[in-house]
């Protein structure tokens, strides 16, 4: 067996009572974990090489702790303390990033993303859906939805209250990884497998999607959609401020460059370059069709958006007489970038 592992995690998780994973908890992933900790893993729990989740027993884990402690010892000392679990654990073991087979698995690369190991798009999701069971995520943690009026009736008789903050095939990213150098104003806004870079502060009406992020440091005020990641800000203190919508999704990766603005209500469906900035209310997608003006705001050509994706210093605005969608670029496009980054 090949001892080159792309990811390997222990994990600790719920199961509904038919046995089927609703949910995985794994403190320490690694990724490209040494040979030496994978063959001393396989050896104890029997893994003989490809994608695997491997439910493991406390006696298994200890038996993990004491062979991995020459080898890792943060990873034995997580161990040690999943052999005291009253819950179940799980050995996730990827041999490779291909499409996901299990609940476990999916767990593994949304915790991959949000403990900033790897970027959005970076990870093979293929899959990822039907294996997140839609469950209901409540003060007492994820519970099966067949299974939630029973567990509601139960509390209720000892006098308790079992609140249900939402039903979702995600959970917030705040119960599994708080990334570090960040300020989230609702924290029920960001999905397990959003990727929050440092320094990047997430307002209240902020959303991060899984497969998405920002790399930091940035403002985020508006939606960042799956699929899409928002570039490092200025240094000057802006950083890039989202107050619109962000959309990608499938195979399509909108990035965003440095500095840039995307107003209130505004929206992007292509990736733009460093220090853009998108008009308050307009929505800029691939196909829109964008009069290019001089720096005397006179018509160059007319395009597609989509060709001006990734361009440096330009700056998108609606025609408030004619309703047109203009572009200006160059000198005059940088001076009023700046002025509009200076009052925001």
């Amino acid at each position: 067996m090949s001892h080159s592992l792309f990811s390997l995690a222990f994990g600790i998780g719920t199961q509904n009572r038919a046995g089927q994973w609703l949910e995985v908890f794994y403190a320490q992933p690694l990724l490209h974990p040494a040979g030496e900790l994978t063959e001393a893993v396989a050896n104890i729990i029997g893994y003989s090489g490809g994608n695997q989740a491997i439910t493991i027993t406390n006696a298994q884990a200890a038996v993990l702790a004491a062979a991995c402690k020459p080898l890792n010892a943060e990873q034995s000392a997580l161990l040690t303390r999943l052999a005291e679990s009253h819950r179940p654990l799980v050995v996730t073991l990827l041999e490779t990033d291909t499409a996901l087979c299990s609940t476990p698995e999916a767990y593994l690369k949304l915790h991959l993303l949000s403990h900033r190991l790897v970027k959005p798009h970076a990870l093979n999701l293929s899959g990822i859906f039907p294996l997140l069971p839609n469950v209901a995520w409540t003060s007492q943690g994820a519970i099966d939805l067949s299974e939630l009026p029973e567990r509601q009736l139960e509390a209720r008789l000892k006098g308790e209250l079992l609140e249900v903050f939402s039903v979702d095939k995600f959970p917030k990213m705040t119960d599994y990884v708080v990334p570090t150098g960040v300020r989230l104003a609702d924290s029920a806004r960001i999905r397990l497998g959003a990727y929050v870079g440092e320094g990047t502060t997430v307002m209240h009406e902020g959303f991060i999607n899984f497969n998405a992020g920002t790399e930091g440091p940035n403002m985020i005020e508006g939606r960042v959609s799956a699929g899409v990641f928002v570039g490092k800000g200025s240094d000057l203190g802006g950083g890039c401020s989202t107050m619109g919508t962000l959309s990608g999704g499938g195979n399509i990766v909108i990035s965003v460059g440095q500095g840039c603005l995307i107003g209130a209500n505004a929206g992007i469906g292509i990736p733009l370059g460093d220090r853009n900035t998108v008009e308050a209310g307009l929505y800029v997608t691939a196909g829109t069709k964008v009069n290019l003006l001089d720096e005397r705001n006179q018509l160059v050509q007319v395009v597609k958006a989509r060709e001006l994706a990734n361009q440096p210093d330009l700056l998108f605005r609606r025609n408030s007489q004619t309703g047109a969608v203009e572009c200006k670029t160059h000198k005059t496009a940088i001076e009023l970038n700046a002025a509009l980054h200076s009052h925001n």
